[in-house]
């Protein structure tokens, strides 16, 4: 029997564990799974795509990631089966509806607010620098750590650093592992970086959001001499299909949407606004969110005399009714990954103002087109370009409809065939077919890399 398993049925003094002193002991169980690992890639059967598991942090939160993740599963459970593992639970039901086809297993349900004695350690498979590391526990190890060692076939794909880490090591080698990046390369914490540049090799696939980001992997694979994943991918996000209609582009709202945290960028919007209230005093801003920051940014509406004119609105049920009301699309962040939000205003034909900030934005909007961009952090500019849109209804109008266009590029079936090529090449990969074995993902560029760890020939392509 593993250690791991030892530990986890309690046969492991905990207190030594959490100290360290079993560090020795926890580095030869994983050589010796690695060991183990080996000889069973000699006799494991055909890979199979057929089963699709996404690691989540906690599915039934609010967030991006979640929504897009939902949104990808959905699509894939047309033709494969599919099932989301949350790895904590604080919530009763899902804040998104799931969608149909799609399960939902969750590995650390904490809704009895009885956690157990191993939730009073941390975790140590995830680095103390990952942003999510909070969340993390030695009880959530031994909960992955058991529910990857069970998987016996199908694609595992997962949705943060923490989660894509724990999945490079433990993964059985019948396993296709697919390392997904929501947010970007550089927003990680330097030694975050350095373990994933060391261990992300070990992925059939690592996957990006934007080019940037793709181009900022590859070259740090390059630079570190690394092994590099069997496949580096860009596959944006698709765009969610919200209810309501497209905005007549009548109402004098201005709207934006996010967690009230430091990276949005919400105290330099409040800023801004003051400047557009100057001219513009029947005009309103609205801010859809909940987050830490929330008393901040209400003292700042309250200093600069915003009240009436700047409303916090709490988080937004109705995304889709909350966009239709607006004319016009705010993002202030200071740093993305791929925003869906701009999409979701684009597809109710608003036009968006944002911060040409790392990354995304820039690949999402045309500017002049569908959108105007600011450079990053600068408020006048943000202001002025906020009343170019306000004060000039035909311009309004034909970003609206470019952004329409623009958003149907991102369309859930454009995106999600190009997930089903990416898979399917995977696995015929795996399966030792040649790369025009199967239909190629848009835009495919092969070259042969080297080898590594018994997987199959890797390729690289971007997407």
């Amino acid at each position: 029997m593993s250690f791991l398993h030892r530990l986890s049925l309690g046969r492991f003094s905990l207190r030594r564990f959490a100290r360290g002193a079993a560090g020795k002991a926890a580095r030869t169980a994983v050589r010796a799974l690695e060991a183990r690992d080996r000889r069973r890639a000699r006799s494991a059967p055909p890979p199979d795509g057929h089963e699709i598991r996404i690691l989540l942090l906690h599915a039934n939160g609010m967030g991006g990631t979640i929504r897009t993740v939902f949104n990808l599963a959905g699509y894939l459970a047309r033709t494969h089966d599919v099932e989301i593992v949350s790895v904590v639970r604080e919530r009763e039901t899902p804040f998104f509806p799931v969608p149909p086809g799609v399960r939902v297993r969750y590995l650390d349900d904490r809704l009895p607010r009885r956690k157990g004695l191993l939730s009073r350690f941390p975790s140590r498979l995830v680095p103390k620098d990952e942003a999510a590391y909070h969340w993390f526990t030695l009880r959530t190890d031994l909960k992955l750590v058991r529910y990857i060692r069970s998987r016996r076939r199908g694609v595992l794909i997962g949705t943060r650093p923490g989660l894509n880490l724990i999945a490079a090591r433990f993964a059985p080698p019948e396993i296709i592992t697919v390392a997904q990046e929501h947010g970007n390369l550089s927003s990680h914490q330097p030694p975050v970086r350095k373990q994933i540049i060391r261990r992300y090799g070990r992925h059939d696939a690592v996957v990006t959001l934007t080019r940037a980001d793709l181009h900022a992997y590859e070259r740090s694979f390059e630079k570190a001499r690394r092994g590099r994943p069997a496949v580096l991918a860009r596959v944006p996000n698709a765009t969610p299909r919200l209810g309501g209609g497209v905005s007549p582009l009548t109402a004098k709202t201005v709207v934006t949407v996010g967690r009230l945290t430091w990276g949005k960028g919400y105290d330099l919007l409040i800023r801004a606004w003051a400047h557009v209230a100057e001219r513009h005093p029947d005009w309103t801003l609205r801010i859809y969110g909940d987050g830490p920051r929330r008393d901040k940014l209400q003292a700042s509406i309250d200093k600069r005399g915003l009240t009436g004119r700047v409303f916090l609105e709490g988080p937004a049920e109705d995304v889709g009714a909350v966009l239709a009301d607006a004319s016009m699309f705010v993002l202030s962040s200071r740093h993305e990954g791929m925003p869906m939000v701009i999409l979701e205003a684009m597809s109710k034909g608003l036009p968006v103002v944002s911060y040409d900030c790392p990354t995304g934005p820039k690949e999402m909007i045309s500017h002049g087109h569908d959108g105007l961009l600011v450079k990053p952090g600068k408020i006048h500019a943000m202001a002025d370009a906020i009343r170019t849109l306000i004060e000039d209804e035909d311009l309004r109008r034909r970003m609206g409809a470019g952004a329409l266009k623009t958003a149907a590029r991102y369309d859930l079936d454009v995106i999600g065939a190009r997930w089903e090529d990416l898979l399917s090449g995977l696995v015929a990969r795996r399966r030792g077919l040649p790369p025009g074995g199967t239909p190629a993902a848009p835009d495919v560029a092969p070259d042969v890399a080297r080898a590594r760890g018994g997987r199959a020939e890797p390729l690289h392509q971007n997407v």
